[in-house]
């Protein structure tokens, strides 16, 4: 098995997992209930898995996964917290400084 993808967002694990098997990319989900050692181990390493079961299949899942996950002709653009007013880079959803998220509109 080969990691093709890591989130602490199991809904999109399973999601990106659906697709990936649907594409006829046999896969699996790893390490779904390390969360309770983070502090133990360092917490992103505690972050469940999504990997392709073939390593032959990494670099098809690879290109269906950035597909999806960054359609073409999107570039993000840098965003103002609307909280604190802090300047954001276009990749981020949420405000380092405060946590607050990005609004709906802006994405």
């Amino acid at each position: 098995m080969k990691r093709v993808f890591r989130s602490q967002d199991d809904l999109l694990l399973g999601h990106l997992k659906n697709v990936l098997e649907n594409h006829g990319i046999a896969c699996a989900i790893q390490g779904e209930f390390l969360a309770g050692a983070a502090g133990a181990i360092p917490p992103i390493e505690c972050a469940p898995e999504l990997c392709v079961v073939e390593e032959s299949h990494y670099d098809e899942a690879r290109a269906v996964l950035e597909k999806i996950l960054a359609p073409e002709g999107f570039e993000p653009t840098a965003w103002r917290c609307p909280r604190c007013g802090e300047e954001i880079e276009g990749q981020f959803t949420e405000c380092w400084s405060c946590g607050q998220s990005r609004a709906e509109r802006d994405i």
